[in-house]
C-alpha cells in the first residue's frame, strides 16, 4: 500500500496561551518547501514546548489524514490547512488512525513506525477556539496517529509514503485510543517490541476497561 505526504509541516511560531498554560505551544505549524532532516525526536526545524506530554522518541511524528482534514473543514465552515491541527505530515491514501500499531512506513529515506494515538488536550482546544473542541474531536475519532523514527533521514513534502509492514495483531491506533477492548489491549501487551508508550497505553486501557 502506498501513500502520498501531502505536506510537512514545523513549528512557524511558538502560541503564547497566558498565564494559565504552563508553558507556550508548538502547535502552530506550517508546511515548508524542499528535504526536512528527520532524527530520532522528530523533525529538524520543529519543537515542542510541553515536552512532558508532547513529542519524544514515542511521539516524535504526527501524521493526520488529509480526508479526515476535509470532513472537519465541511464541520467548521473553515479551511483546515497542512498544520492546522499541529500535525507534522499531512497525509492521503494510507490509514492513519486506523492504521494497525507497530506498521512501519517508507518515507524518502525515513522509517517510521506507528506508535500511538493523539489525545486532544486543553491547549488544541485553546488553538481551535471552537465550542466542545475536546468532546467533538473525541467522539469523532480520527484523532491521527504519531510515530516513531526507525531509521533518521531526509523527507519531503510530495514523497510516497509506503507501508513496508503491518503486524499480524491486528490492533490499531483507533481501537488504542477507545480503549474499549479488553482482548485487543491484552493482545499489545503481549507483542513484543513495541513502543514503550504503546504498553503504557494498553495497560491503562485494559485496567479502565476491566473495573466493573
Amino acid at each position: 500500500m502506498t501513500g502520498t505526504v501531502l505536506a510537512v509541516c514545523v513549528v512557524h511560531a511558538d502560541v503564547p496561551f497566558g498565564r494559565r498554560a504552563v508553558v507556550d505551544s508548538g502547535i502552530d505549524k506550517r508546511p515548508v518547501d524542499g528535504p526536512v532532516d528527520v532524527h530520532e525526536l522528530g523533525i529538524g526545524g520543529d519543537h515542542c514546548r510541553d515536552t512532558k506530554f508532547h513529542g519524544g522518541l514515542d511521539q516524535a511524528v504526527y501524521a493526520y489524514d488529509e480526508a479526515e482534514a476535509r470532513y472537519w473543514a465541511s464541520e467548521l465552515g473553515v479551511p483546515v490547512p497542512p498544520g492546522r491541527f499541529g500535525e507534522n505530515l499531512r497525509t492521503e491514501g494510507v490509514p492513519v488512525t486506523d492504521a494497525v500499531i507497530g506498521s512501519r512506513w517508507r518515507v524518502g529515506t525515513v522509517t517510521l513506525e506507528v506508535t500511538i494515538a493523539r489525545k486532544p488536550c486543553g491547549t488544541f482546544a485553546r488553538w481551535m477556539d471552537e465550542p466542545r473542541w475536546i468532546r467533538r474531536f473525541t467522539d469523532r475519532g480520527d484523532v491521527g496517529a504519531y510515530l516513531r523514527v526507525v531509521e533518521p533521514g531526509v523527507f519531503a513534502g510530495g514523497d510516497a509514503v509506503a507501508v513496508q509492514s503491518v503486524p499480524e495483531h491486528g490492533v490499531t491506533v483507533r481501537m488504542l485510543f477507545e480503549g474499549k477492548d479488553a482482548v485487543a489491549m491484552a493482545t499489545l501487551l503481549d507483542e513484543p517490541g513495541l513502543a514503550p508508550k504503546v504498553y503504557r497505553d494498553a495497560a491503562g486501557a485494559l485496567k479502565s476497561a476491566r473495573r466493573p
